[in-house]
């Protein structure tokens, strides 16, 4: 039975959290006409710690916190590849989120998809970048109502049957509310709290676990006894020789991954100028510590012999948090987690109605649209997506909403070539990029299909069977067919369309970055 504090401190924390929320347009500076700017992106005002909060609660998602020691739990060494996934994301933010930043300041760009639109003058190309962002993120919306239902149904704090759908449905209630009234600023709110929120419980959690252990030496050889005990080949605590092209794909593959998302990228185009993302990014490896401390507890779940349902590894570190923490300190870490998945599902829901919006209701359905009336319909698409998501828990398996967010990894590395590449060079004709995405698209999902829904393929190179990560070798053909198309497109005389962004191919900002 659930004790009453937990119950208590975790309704304080999610309470607190979501008055907050509601009253964030105090954050707003004054009275202005609504746009979609201002609505989706805050009016470009966020500064560098705001940044820092809203950019980590946005990458380091409540699931993450629960999926990442569930995955070194149930796999061990493997599970740790999102520690170097996490650092190599902080320099690609620094090189690549100021400049793309400054173009679109500039030019008025409010999603990375208008970008393109502007780099290679491709309406065709602008598409493919706006609905794969928005194929990606949906399922990513829906994975986050899984990891509040899934953390709070481990601690207890989920009631069986009807009351704890309408209690989920109620706490999303909020959240639609406050995001279809505040836009960027109620999630820029509550990140405040969640990092606060998660910071603290998981050092409570840590030292509490290292206490009741004797500290890291036996807590790792009794979590290895354990792995060993389970008869699983490869799965240790030491990573497998024959694992370390899984690892080092897996890390990169999804660094590159997460910067294209359309809700780290719509975070980065709120920012006040270049220097607010410069040190938010240089700040970011504090959030990986966080994420690199919730690992730690997979390994510590293992050593105090948690046993996690079949299939549900995820369910490790809320059952550990609920059989060691005082139950108070056990409601607040339960509260962290559920307000760490608001975070991420308000500034997806935002980045998927934004590009929705400028790239395909505007761009081919209502070219003539107001500024207010791109932010009405924004709006309701947003609301439309927190929909979709608490309807597609309900209506399917949770697998089938991590499988999908697998694939949506596996596209969105696909516009990488048409987005990264294009910020340095505009060597690449739109159409060898078209064909590129295809391919990769195609690629990738029959991969990660014909391999069961694993995020790992074999892969032949050079004579060598290697373990890799199906987006990276689906990139790595995108890549080929754009290279090899190219000069063929260039001879053939087809026509390349204007580069309205001021970009020179050199990779030299002619703004010099200063805003």
């Amino acid at each position: 039975m659930t004790e009453l504090a937990t119950v208590v401190t975790f309704l304080a924390v999610l309470g607190g959290t979501s008055l907050l929320a509601v009253t964030a347009r105090r954050f707003r500076p004054g009275p202005e006409l609504p746009t979609l700017t201002g609505w989706a992106l805050a009016d470009r005002r966020l500064g560098g710690p705001m940044t820092w909060f809203l950019l980590g609660g946005t990458i380091y998602t409540a699931y993450t916190f629960a999926a990442v020691p569930g995955l070194v739990y149930g796999v061990g060494a493997l599970g740790f590849f999102a520690l170097p996934y996490t650092v190599v994301v902080c320099p690609l933010a620094f090189v690549l989120l100021p400049r793309l930043w400054s173009v679109a300041r500039r030019h008025g760009y409010v999603t990375v998809a208008v970008f393109v639109r502007g780099r290679y003058g491709s309406p065709s190309l602008a598409l493919v970048v706006a609905l794969t962002g928005i194929l990606a993120t949906l399922p990513y919306v829906a994975l986050q109502v899984l990891g509040i239902r899934a953390v709070l149904a481990a601690g207890g704090l989920y009631p069986q049957g009807l009351a704890g759908d309408v209690a989920l449905v109620a706490v999303f209630a909020v959240l639609a509310v406050a995001t279809f009234r505040h836009g960027l600023r109620a999630p820029a709110v509550i990140s405040l709290v969640k990092g606060t929120a998660i910071f603290c419980s998981v050092l409570a959690v840590v030292f509490v676990v290292l206490d009741r252990l004797g500290g890291p030496g036996p807590m790792f050889r009794d979590a290895e006894r354990a792995l060993v005990a389970g008869g699983v080949p490869q799965v240790s605590l030491v990573l497998d020789p024959n694992l370390y092209g899984a690892f080092a794909t897996l890390a990169l593959g999804s660094a590159l991954a997460l910067l294209m998302y359309p809700h780290v990228l719509t975070v980065a185009f709120a920012a006040s100028g270049p220097e607010a993302l410069r040190r938010a990014s240089i700040a970011l490896p504090a959030w990986t510590a966080v994420l690199g401390l919730f690992g730690l507890l997979g390994v510590a779940a293992l050593a105090i012999g948690v046993a996690a349902p079949p299939g549900n590894a995820e369910a490790a570190v809320p059952l550990l948090v609920r059989e060691l923490m005082p139950t108070a300190l056990t409601g607040l870490v339960f509260g962290a987690l559920a307000v760490g998945a608001l975070v991420p599902a308000a500034v997806m829901s935002i980045a998927a109605a934004t590009s929705f919006v400028r790239n395909v209701y505007v761009e081919y359905f209502r070219p003539t649209a107001t500024p207010k009336h791109q932010m009405r319909v924004a709006q309701m698409v947003s609301l439309t997506a927190k929909v979709f998501a608490v309807v597609f828990v309900f209506g399917l398996r949770n697998q089938d909403a991590i499988n999908l967010q697998l694939l949506g990894g596996v596209w969105i590395l696909q516009t990488v070539p048409a987005v990264a590449v294009g910020l340095f060079t505009r060597w690449l004709h739109h159409r060898a990029l078209l064909a590129g995405w295809g391919v990769g698209m195609v690629a990738g999902t029959f991969m990660v299909v014909q391999g069961g829904f694993s995020p790992v393929v074999g892969v032949a190179l050079a004579g060598w069977q290697i373990q890799a990560y199906a987006g990276l070798a689906a990139l790595a053909l995108n890549l080929l067919v754009a290279v090899v198309l190219t000069p063929l497109l260039d001879r053939a005389g087809a026509v390349r369309g204007p580069d309205l962004t001021e970009l020179s191919d050199s990779g030299n900002d002619p703004s010099g970055g200063s805003r």
